[in-house]
């Protein structure tokens, strides 16, 4: 009998409807269509009918709560569709110059171009996309080979298994999800309205739910999949759609430009980017690793900084913004990925870890790992064998793949910088030199919730917000599109507030209220009850509260169907 693990808003001890499939994946990405639809050919081509492949997406539409700069090197996409540009999947524009953007002060900085652009920052090949519209275009091409896909279903528990195993000592497999219960006020309460999740089970269970995903995370605690592997360090990008004047949105389509230096300077793994688009569009963002130590790091208001620099101000001048998103990347690179396998499921893309931290990239690894995993999937679709010992083909197939290659030459790049860029920047050129190796053999690293320093050293200081350029997080979150269901209980769950009002407060001054990049939490004023108060509604899916709360007292769990951000163009 499935067994679901308790960690989710859902209601206890109902029955709920059963709906079975072949290969269930969680999450509508690109690692999990790329899965789908190399799957459904693969199956074809051995010529087993009748599988079913179901992918279950908790944004209200595909794409919604898709979020990349993005500059995409087109070999994932070519090694699944040759013929990808033909068939029409969307590239706003081919890289056609490269930038690096060196801001050493608040106002001054040195550009570089042509050769003078470090390697990791020449992109000449690669297209700008938004990935919002790559996905939905994969969506399309998923179905039309039989793939089911159902937007607004999240997946809120696992369902475990219990069975003998071939010593005869029992083992514990994945056999599906329950999906989130709608209809449930904030109090717990069932609505008029309400519609209990239902249980979908299968052999096989793919699960890319992006970064930090909030069944993964707990798979791999449970099966110790992280066994022998440094902890994941993650970063917080922010990013903006802006619409520029048309002269200069004609100058910029297909220029790339990265920025490194102010505003953190040589504190922390950070950089801006800047990409032009169709439409006189710009995607312009900033990117920080969560392992800095400041308890007022505030993503957000970097970002803002940022954005008030010069070279990054005349940009923008006479635009408007047209989007806002926020997102968590894994930068921990090929010693941090999990063992990627187990009976009864597989993990793929930014879940797996499949991002190259040295360009901050991923997407072309996304795919390839969705191909990968569909590889050893289809195999034991074939034999009817969903055991670890059968899906450990998909590990053995990335060690042997190109992907492998990229990730293991930049094995030891994310950790060189944990103790800040200077001692980055000395190893660098050892890595390169050695094929990743640089002047350790391996390094280590810590997870991103141990490195917060007391508040009492904290020198970080807010921007002052203009409004036109520097938007606050309110205004930020407007130009989000998320919306929540409000009449439902928060998703964002304290685990102990007493530690927020005595501990937390004393140590690290509450840092959730300047790390969250949606102003989900807020503290209250001096003379006011003590306690967090939670906006969940703002909430914009990104993961940082989980990832960096110095106790790991924030727990994310799925909101209902549909509820979050709606990343349109982006």
């Amino acid at each position: 009998m499935a067994t679901p693990v308790q960690y989710s808003l859902n209601v206890k001890g109902l029955e709920r409807d059963a709906m079975p499939a072949d290969v269930l994946l969680v999450g509508a990405g690109p690692a999990n269509l790329a899965c789908a639809i190399h799957l459904a050919r693969l199956l074809q081509q051995k010529g087993i009918e009748g599988k079913s492949i179901l992918v279950l997406e908790k944004g209200a539409e595909v794409g919604e709560h898709t979020l990349s700069g993005a500059v995409m090197n087109p070999k994932g996409m070519a090694a699944l569709f040759p013929d990808w540009r033909e068939r029409g999947c969307p590239v706003e524009a081919d890289v056609t110059w490269d930038g690096f953007e060196l801001m050493r002060s608040k106002t001054g900085s040195t550009r570089l171009t042509g050769a003078f652009v470090p390697p990791q920052f020449k992109n000449a090949g690669k297209v700008i996309v938004a990935m919002n519209q790559v996905v939905l275009w994969m969506k399309g091409e998923a179905e039309k080979l039989g793939v089911q896909v159902f937007p607004g279903f999240p997946a809120a528990e696992i369902l475990f298994e219990t069975v003998g195993g071939p010593d005869g000592k029992p083992i514990e497999r994945v056999v599906g999800v329950q999906t989130r219960d709608s209809g449930v006020d904030k109090h717990g309460e069932k609505k008029s309205t309400f519609q209990a999740g239902m249980n979908i089970t299968a052999p096989i269970t793919v699960f890319g739910e992006g970064p930090r995903g909030h069944l993964a995370k707990h798979l791999v605690k449970r099966h110790t999949l992280d066994a022998g592997k440094n902890p994941q360090t993650y970063g917080t990008g922010i990013k903006e759609l802006w619409e520029i004047p048309a002269e200069r949105g004609a100058e910029w389509l297909g220029r790339v430009l990265h920025t490194t230096g102010y505003p953190t300077g040589l504190d922390a793994y950070a950089g801006g980017w800047v990409y032009g688009m169709k439409e006189n569009r710009l995607s312009i963002g900033f990117v920080i690793g969560l392992d800095h130590w400041d308890a007022k790091l505030d993503p957000h208001a970097l970002f803002v900084q940022w954005k008030q620099h010069p070279a990054i101000a005349k940009l923008l001048e006479g635009g408007k913004v047209l989007r806002y998103g926020a997102k968590t990347v894994p930068e921990g690179g090929y010693f941090a990925m999990p063992r990627l396998y187990g009976d009864g499921y597989v993990l793929v893309g930014d879940t797996a870890g499949f991002l190259n931290a040295s360009i901050l990239k991923g997407v072309h690894l996304a795919i390839q790992s969705g191909m990968l995993a569909a590889e050893a999937i289809a195999d034991a679709v074939a034999s009817n064998d969903a055991t670890a010992s059968k899906l450990k083909r998909y590990a053995e197939l990335f060690e042997q793949s190109w992907a492998r290659d990229e990730l293991h030459g930049v094995r030891n790049w994310r950790q060189a910088f944990e103790g800040g860029v200077l001692g980055g920047l000395v190893d660098v050129p050892f890595q390169m030199l050695t094929g990743g190796r640089g002047l350790v053999a391996r390094r280590t690293g810590h997870a991103d919730h141990t490195t917060t320093r007391p508040v009492s050293m904290a020198r970080f200081t807010k921007p002052v917000y203009d409004d036109a350029k520097s938007m606050d997080k309110l205004t930020d979150v407007y130009h989000s599109g998320t919306i929540h269901e409000e009449d439902q209980q928060a998703h964002l769950l304290v685990l102990d507030t007493s530690i927020c009002v005595t501990r937390c407060t004393t140590e690290f001054g509450n840092p959730c209220q300047h790390f969250c990049p949606a102003a989900v939490y807020e503290w209250p004023k001096e003379g006011q009850p003590k306690g967090p108060t939670v906006n969940f509604s703002n909430c914009v899916h990104c993961k940082t509260c989980d990832i960096a709360d110095p106790y790991e007292n924030i727990e994310w769990v799925v909101p209902e169907g549909g509820g979050g951000p709606k990343y349109h163009g982006m």
